[in-house]
């Protein structure tokens, strides 16, 4: 295998730059640019030097032995001054050497995948973490680094051989002493790992939420405020705001974090019947929005009015333009008032969804697990039949263990990993 290097710090002037360097030839890499190699595991402030004998920097060095490094191979890292011309010098004395490349888009992280130091699972909560812009995110992808969902795997699969031996028992053995109904249980352990399972899928609409952000639409008729109070919250003017009805006419978005959770908030066309198109056009958006929304927060035009759509669970009513905080459910996005708890609704609210996110995070998690439940809910069916269908039975048993092994990447998956490693930068 190729040694590889790359700059696994951002490009631009900086205090520090890091520069990794992975393969066979990563200490002998070292040692041409340093002199020699630094103890294992242990910090160095080195002089590095072209192979000319030119000074380059000074910089700290640490080495890395196969099998004690992120990807599991020899491995070093330079931490350089941040300049730019400092890097683009030691990349190019790297260049210079005999059997090192630059290191594609996350190359060193598919290396620690082929040298079974992380699982694919892993890999994705690795792309996460790094893409994580929120608390919640952190941590969740933070989690699934770890191991989590990897762990769960393993347990869930060690359940489904356990099941598959005992069946297998009495097929391979049926003139032998071996236990006569062993489908008590093969059915118990299918049952229980069926339960997590179907946890795991339940849980996993929150986490992409948490992943991807959630969605807070404001709605309401014309002139209720809603541009306003998406200004304030935004602390810019993201919408445009007069007092013509019917202003906006498409759906603004606004990004932003609340408590920690990464929340896009909607503003919408005012709900009204209308007979201009286009504003037509974006109060039928402005519906199908705030159907499809996490949360919605209904501006009324005064106590006396209806809303124009049906509140559902979590979703805040309130009293628009109230800027002196006559009424008691009632916001002014002009004074603020308000302003407060409402957020602190919307976020206590998102919160509580929140906590029930599991590690499943990606479409591809939710596959995998919702084709091991179709397999052992016909694993099931068969064990109920009799023995006369055990082979049955085993084989599905056995393709629930497949579609777990997928979930974590032991095989199967190099159709995807193109896919996943686009978006590591390079240098990771």
């Amino acid at each position: 295998m190729d040694t590889i290097y790359a700059l696994a710090s951002a490009r631009g002037k900086a205090g520090v730059a890091v520069v990794r360097i992975s393969g066979p030839l990563a200490f002998s890499a070292v040692e041409t640019l340093a002199g020699d190699v630094p103890a294992p595991r242990r910090t160095a402030l080195r002089a590095l030097r072209t192979a000319d004998g030119v000074m380059l920097d000074e910089a700290l060095v640490i080495c890395f032995e196969k099998g004690a490094s992120f990807t599991g191979e020899q491995s070093a890292e330079l931490q350089l001054h941040g300049s730019v011309a400092i890097v683009n010098a030691v990349l190019h004395a790297l260049s210079d050497m005999d059997g090192l490349r630059l290191a594609e888009a996350g190359e060193f992280t598919r290396r620690a995948l082929e040298n079974e130091r992380l699982d694919l699972a892993q890999v994705e909560g690795l792309a996460d973490l790094i893409e994580a812009e929120t608390e919640a995110q952190r941590r969740q992808a933070l989690k699934v680094f770890s191991g989590a969902l990897g762990e769960k795997a393993e347990r869930w699969r060690a359940a489904l051989l356990r099941s598959a031996a005992l069946i297998e028992a009495t097929i391979d053995f049926a003139d032998e002493e071996v236990p006569v109904d062993v489908s008590p249980e093969v059915l118990e352990l299918i049952a229980t790992t069926m339960l997590e399972l179907e946890s795991e899928i339940a849980g996993s609409k929150m986490a992409e939420r948490i992943r991807d952000g959630f969605e807070v639409a404001i709605v309401g008729p014309p002139n209720a405020g809603k541009s306003t109070l998406l200004n304030a919250l935004a602390g810019r003017e993201a919408a445009i705001t007069s007092e013509i009805a019917g202003t906006t006419r498409d759906v603004i978005e606004v990004r932003m974090e609340l408590k920690g959770l990464p929340v896009t908030l909607l503003d919408t066309a005012g709900l009204r019947e209308t007979e201009d198109v286009v504003e037509a056009i974006g109060i039928d958006r402005a519906r199908s929005r705030a159907t499809q929304a996490d949360l919605r927060v209904i501006l009324l035009s005064d106590a006396g009015s209806v809303p124009e759509i049906e509140a559902q669970e979590g979703d805040l009513v309130l009293i628009g333009k109230d800027d002196i905080g006559q009424f008691e459910h009632s916001v002014s996005g002009k004074t603020g008032q308000g302003i407060d708890a409402m957020v602190a609704h919307i976020s206590s609210t998102l919160a509580s969804r929140a906590s029930a996110a599991s590690s499943a995070i990606r479409e591809r998690h939710r596959v995998a697990i919702r084709d091991a439940l179709r397999s052992m809910e016909s694993a099931r069916n068969e064990v109920l039949l009799g023995a006369d269908r055990s082979e049955l039975a085993a084989e599905e048993l056995r393709r629930a263990v497949y579609a777990l092994n997928c979930l974590v990447g032991r095989i199967d998956v190099e159709n995807i990993l193109g896919e996943i490693f686009s978006s590591f930068c390079i240098g990771k």
